[in-house]
């Protein structure tokens, strides 16, 4: 029988947490006590790079795999942490040869490999702005984020330059170096650009890296528009800090782990917890150069004997999309911790894992503004599904409401309002690129404003409710689209459900859900109200849809999050604003 929390014991809890309970207030945690970890640059300077890379291979850990990539074709590559230094010095021997200066900007748009690891951890060691790009990408999306980035270096393969950017080359002016790769291993023969793996060859396994301290810009992260252009969030070199700590405790990375995290770098997730946390505590990452596919992921949780796995809500639907007996054909005793992000986790989802893999699904919150995981469940929290967590060592947050005379109000326990959170914090954005208005308007006082609407419970645990522009508004109650999308998921014939506000005259907006549904399950009159009937009978009749639509899928972001103002447009006949991120765009 399910119950309301799943408590850990110690069989849950193979290796002692690096966090060993879930009391976080008054532990004695400081930021600057965490920083004595990090080695530095000497006058004080500090580099994301140096201390993800160089730090260790410095050591007696210069030997320890690094990055283990699964080719496509089935092959292994690995890179020690001493043989990603010297090829990242190269990489960025080649950026200063080229004449290119720290604080010019770096994009790399690149598939899963090697050379996407060297040019951002190259290019951070160069002193650069570094802005990894999906590669999946069309040439629109690309021109815009190109542009709004001032970009001076493009780092990416022959087939993606000719497919995506030659086109758009002289829309380009500030770019002033193209560095094209052969994925088949060959040489790149293509006017204006530059064969990367020539300029490697001939370039120095020796570099000084560029004297960067903790504010120095590194990262340049876009986010998608609601209605008009991306937001270019950007990060400095501090946030080492925070990906250390988030993956040290959120993560619970110890030494001898064999970490994967199947987000893509050119999203945040997979910079961020992709390549730099893993990086900066010293573990073994594994790269999986191929596409979603249950049985090969499966696999690779087995074959690789992966003990901490972060992936992503969608991407867990679809596994459980494909059934738990796919599922049950593998074995993986090593796997001791999962954890999910990019969008809330449904309950269903959280005992899933418990149920199919043996392991519950740990939630946690963050943005691309806050540049690392904010709250968390941890290994040794009990967990209440479709919670957030508790806030991280270090982590100051309250759920608050503007007040008459503009300040913030701090709400109490079981109080709907936006989550914030206290500032500073390392890993925070410094800025939106262009945009410094709108940055300012994300804070009042020492908060930051996330956008995002919560709820505390009184046990300290965070529960999301929505997006701020999302949030329904019927008959004076505040109604949460995850809510709602949790209890139809609950349904044995629900993959996935959305939920929009359609606007009313008398109750002022109704809801509307959007299901698509399980492998076998066809839409019919009867199964439409049936689930109306569960709806109600979980939420009461005020907050269950009024109406219900099928539909194969539902719309998302290539990153896993839903996209509900993409059906309201749609449903309401709007502008559909800013679609470059979305699946199959």
């Amino acid at each position: 029988m399910r119950t309301a929390i799943i408590e850990k014991t110690a069989r849950d809890l193979p290796v002692i947490p690096n966090w060993p309970d879930d009391r976080f207030v008054g532990a004695g945690f400081s930021w600057q006590a965490a920083a004595g970890v990090l080695s530095g640059l000497p006058d004080g300077g500090l580099n994301l790079a140096y201390e993800a890379v160089d730090r260790h291979a410095d050591s007696a850990r210069a030997g320890h795999p690094a990055l283990r990539f699964l080719e496509r074709n089935g092959s292994r590559r690995e890179l020690s942490y001493l043989q990603l230094k010297r090829q990242t010095n190269r990489f960025a021997n080649v950026l200063a040869k080229l004449g290119v200066a720290p604080g010019q900007r770096l994009f790399v748009l690149c598939n899963r490999g090697v050379e996407l690891y060297l040019g951002v951890l190259g290019g951070l060691k160069n002193g650069c702005v570094v802005s990894p790009l999906f590669a999946a990408f069309g040439p629109e999306p690309l021109e815009t984020r190109l542009s709004l980035g001032d970009c001076s270096v493009l780092l990416t393969s022959e087939t993606l330059y000719r497919k995506k950017v030659a086109g758009m080359r002289a829309k380009l002016p500030l770019l002033e170096h193209v560095l094209l790769y052969d994925e088949s291993g060959g040489h790149t023969q293509v006017d204006g650009t530059l064969d990367l793996h020539e300029l490697l060859a001939v370039a120095s396994e020796e570099f000084e890296i560029v004297p960067t301290t903790a504010d120095s810009p590194s990262l340049l992260h876009f986010t998608s528009g609601t209605t008009g252009t991306p937001k270019g969030a950007l990060h400095v070199h501090g946030a080492a800090l925070t990906h250390y700590v988030t993956g040290k405790y959120a993560l619970d990375l110890h030494p001898d782990d064999i970490y994967w995290c199947t987000a893509d770098p050119g999203w945040v997730t997979g910079t961020s917890y992709g390549i730099l946390a893993p990086l900066l505590l010293g573990v073994t990452s594994v790269i999986d150069c191929g596409d979603f596919d249950a049985e090969r992921w499966y696999g690779i949780l087995e074959k690789e004997r992966i003990s901490v796995w972060y992936t992503a809500p969608t991407a867990i639907r679809m596994l459980m999309k494909a059934g738990p007996e796919l599922a049950r054909r593998h074995f993986h005793p090593q796997l001791r911790f999962v954890a999910s992000v990019g969008e809330p986790l449904n309950p269903e989802a959280v005992w899933w894992g418990k149920e199919v893999l043996g392991l519950p699904i740990h939630d946690n919150w963050w943005q691309t503004e806050t540049g690392g995981i904010m709250i968390a469940n941890l290994p040794a929290m009990p967990i209440k599904p479709g919670s957030m967590g508790k806030p991280l060592p270090g982590v100051e947050a309250a759920i608050v409401r503007h007040a008459e005379d503009g300040s913030l109000a701090i709400l109490g326990d079981d109080e709907i309002g936006e989550l914030a959170l206290k500032q500073p914090w390392p890993g925070m954005f410094r800025t939106y690129l262009g945009q410094q208005d709108r940055y300012q308007r994300c804070f009042v006082g020492d908060w930051y404003l996330s956008g995002d609407l919560a709820r505390r419970d009184a046990d300290g645990y965070y529960w999301f409710i929505g997006r701020s522009d999302d949030v329904i508004k019927s008959a004076g109650h505040l109604i949460g689209p995850f809510e709602v999308e949790s209890a139809l998921m609950e349904h044995s014939a629900v993959a996935e459900a959305a939920v929009i506000g359609k606007p009313d005259s008398l109750l002022g907006e109704t809801v509307k859900a959007f299901v698509s549904l399980k492998r076998g399950r066809e839409p019919s009159e009867a199964l439409h109200d049936e689930l109306i009937g569960h709806a109600r009978k979980r939420l009461g009749a005020a907050v269950a849809p009024k109406e219900l639509e099928f539909l194969p899928s539902l719309p998302r972001t290539r990153s896993g999050k839903l996209m509900r103002r993409l059906l309201k447009a749609r449903e309401l006949g709007l502008p559909e604003g800013d679609t470059s991120t979305l699946e199959n765009s």
